[in-house]
């Protein structure tokens, strides 16, 4: 039976694009409105997970991008998994889960062709739903085909990768081990360390707030680099491209030291002439290219979820949606392992 629809739905809404590392107090507000009413070819959500992902940092910028960026009082947009609790289409009914960008709020009336059907419990029966979500959602796609389409790992190369602890580079550094490649693995902190040797098998993990980074990263990659999937840019990316092999590819997914830089802080690559000494390529990509190929990415996923090759870390938030603003820090902060997400509603079955 689908949960009771509530009168009030609470919104986070954009109010104010931010300079540097931005205070959720004076960027967002919280706002209590009437529930919406789905119009004719609409659906009624009502939202369980909200994803936090570093790419919203960006979302908040008046800049030219891959979408729009938020606009001033809108609600703030986000990737979330949900149930429908109110149908005025044919394609979906209530009680079905769903995906989309429904943004952070409670509840989303939204046309049913932006709600994607979700039906992961029947390929996947055991595995959590906010575990599901993150790997069978844009996370996953995003770790998936930056790895595999973009750079084409082969068996026993070295495969570096930023960020290895978080959401995507944590799926990144099992798929390279999966494909037979040799994983180092870039993160802050020693118990992020600890979790890529121990928990994901990573051949080797380095805490890049370490003061012996550089020669930590150099004795891990006597070989040179073959592959380098980069979530974070700034120094990192330039150690790495200091040690690339001949030949080598790196994926641009993001570049998180950046995201919050002021204009006199942000800077680009300064060893990019690398680049030409070992025929290499770097190459940036945007997962929502791929959409006609997750469902070829669904399936192995499925298949090595089934198999125990690939484990799945998530950070739930459980304060609801109003949390989302101060918990959204974490992803700048290194606070996160894994996913982060907020629960904002409750799972079908549960009180």
């Amino acid at each position: 039976m689908s949960a009771a629809i509530a009168k009030e739905n609470t919104q986070i809404r954009f109010v104010k694009r931010p300079t540097g590392l931005y205070d959720p107090a004076d960027t967002f507000k919280v706002v209590k409105e009437p529930v919406p009413q789905p119009k004719d070819g609409q659906v009624l959500v009502r939202i369980i997970y909200l994803s936090l992902d570093p790419a919203m940092r960006g979302w908040m910028n008046d800049t030219r991008s891959y979408v729009p960026p938020v606009g001033i009082n809108d609600v703030m947009r986000g990737s979330a998994v949900g149930e429908v609790v109110e149908s005025k289409s044919d394609a979906l009914k209530v009680g079905d889960i769903v995906t989309g960008t429904f943004g952070w709020q409670e509840y989303a009336a939204v046309d049913a062709k932006q709600a994607t059907p979700w039906h992961p419990g029947s390929e996947l029966p055991g595995v959590p739903l906010s575990k599901a979500f993150t790997v069978l959602n844009m996370t996953g796609m995003t770790a998936y085909f930056g790895l595999l389409d973009v750079t084409d790992p082969q068996p026993g190369e070295t495969v570096v990768v930023s960020g290895a602890a978080g959401a995507t580079g944590s799926l990144v550094v099992q798929i390279a081990k999966i494909k037979g490649c040799r994983v180092v693995g870039i993160a802050g902190g020693e118990e992020k360390c600890r979790y890529l040797k121990e928990e994901l098998g990573v051949d080797a993990a380095l805490d890049y707030r370490s003061s012996t980074f550089k020669q930590d990263f150099a004795a891990a990659t006597p070989d040179y680099v073959n592959v380098f999937f980069d979530n974070v840019g700034g120094d990192i990316l330039d150690t790495v491209l200091g040690r690339l092999a001949k030949g080598a590819r790196i994926s641009i997914c993001g570049a998180i030291s950046q995201y919050n830089a002021t204009e006199a802080e942000a800077r680009g690559p300064r060893n990019y002439t690398s680049l030409i000494a070992q025929r290499a390529k770097m190459q940036g990509f945007i997962v929502f290219d791929y959409a006609d190929r997750y469902g070829e990415a669904a399936k192995e996923y499925i298949q090595w979820l089934k198999e125990g090759k690939l484990k799945v870390a998530v950070d739930i938030q459980e304060d609801g949606v109003t949390c989302a603003p101060e918990a959204s820090l974490k992803l700048f902060k290194g606070g996160n392992k894994g996913k982060l997400l907020v629960k904002v509603g409750s799972e079908p079955g549960e009180q």
